[in-house]
C-alpha cells in the first residue's frame, strides 16, 4: 500500500492513500473527528457501565485514537485495556513529527504517546496505571484475540478503496469479538457498509457526523 502524509487544517498530520483523495482523517481536523466518532459515539457509552473497559481498534495509524482514549481513562478514573492492529506502521520520522499532545494542550502526555509507538509489537504493557496497551502488526484477516471487547473503533481506509475490509465476513468476525451490548463505531455511513453490519448480526444506526461529514455509523451487539 502506498501512502502519503498530508497536513490538516488544525496542523496535525493525516495519512492518505497515494493517488486518491481519501484521507485517514478529515481535512477539518483529525482530533475533532476522532473525538466525535470514536470517543463520543463509542467509548463514552461504555464508560458509564463498568470501571474496566476493553477497546479494540482496527487501524492504529498515527495513534491519535489511542491517545484520546488514554485521556478518557484518566479523566473518568477508568481502567481501559486497548488492543489495536496495524498492518502498515508509520515511519519513525512521521511519528516524531506528530503534534497531537501540543494541540490538546497535554504536553505532559508526550512520553506516553511516544511509548504507544515505541513499545514492542504484540507485547502487553501498562502505559500508566489506567491504560493497558497492546499493538499487533497484522491485518484484520489474520487477527485473532483471546480477549472480548466492549468497544470497537473501525478506522480502516475508505470502503471504495479497500472494500475487502468492509464485508459481512469481517464484521461477523468482529461481532464475535464483542461482548453483549458492545459498540462498533466507524466514520463510514455507506449503505453497503450498514447492510453488511446488519447481516453480521448488529443493530445498526446512523448518527450525525463531525464537521464536514453528514453521518457516521454506530452498531450494537444485543
Amino acid at each position: 500500500m502506498l501512502r502519503e502524509i498530508i497536513l490538516t487544517e488544525d496542523g496535525s498530520h493525516s495519512v492518505a492513500l497515494t493517488g486518491t483523495n481519501v484521507s485517514f482523517h478529515s481535512k477539518f481536523g483529525a482530533v475533532n473527528e476522532s473525538m466525535h466518532i470514536f470517543i463520543e459515539a463509542g467509548l463514552r457509552s461504555s464508560l458509564t457501565k463498568s470501571s474496566i473497559v476493553s477497546v479494540f481498534e482496527m487501524g492504529f495509524g498515527t495513534g491519535l485514537n489511542a491517545l484520546l482514549t488514554l485521556m478518557e481513562a484518566e479523566k473518568n478514573n477508568t481502567t481501559i485495556y486497548y488492543e489495536t492492529i496495524e498492518k502498515f506502521p508509520l515511519e519513525k520520522e512521521i511519528i516524531s513529527s506528530l503534534n497531537y499532545c501540543n494541540q490538546l494542550q497535554r504536553n505532559d502526555l508526550q512520553t506516553s504517546f511516544e511509548k504507544l509507538h515505541d513499545c514492542n509489537w504484540s507485547e502487553e504493557i501498562s502505559i500508566n496505571s489506567k491504560f493497558i496497551f497492546r499493538k499487533i502488526n497484522s491485518g484484520i484477516e489474520g487477527f485473532s484475540s483471546e480477549k472480548n471487547f466492549d468497544v470497537i473503533y473501525y478506522d480502516a481506509f475508505d470502503p471504495m478503496y479497500q472494500p475487502e475490509l468492509w464485508t459481512q465476513t469481517v464484521f461477523g468476525k468482529l461481532f464475535h469479538l464483542l461482548n453483549k451490548n458492545g459498540i462498533f463505531v466507524t466514520y463510514s455511513a455507506k449503505g453497503n457498509v450498514r447492510r453488511a453490519l446488519s447481516d453480521a448480526g448488529f443493530a445498526v444506526e446512523k448518527l450525525p457526523g463531525p464537521k464536514g461529514k453528514r453521518e457516521i455509523t454506530r452498531a450494537v451487539k444485543f
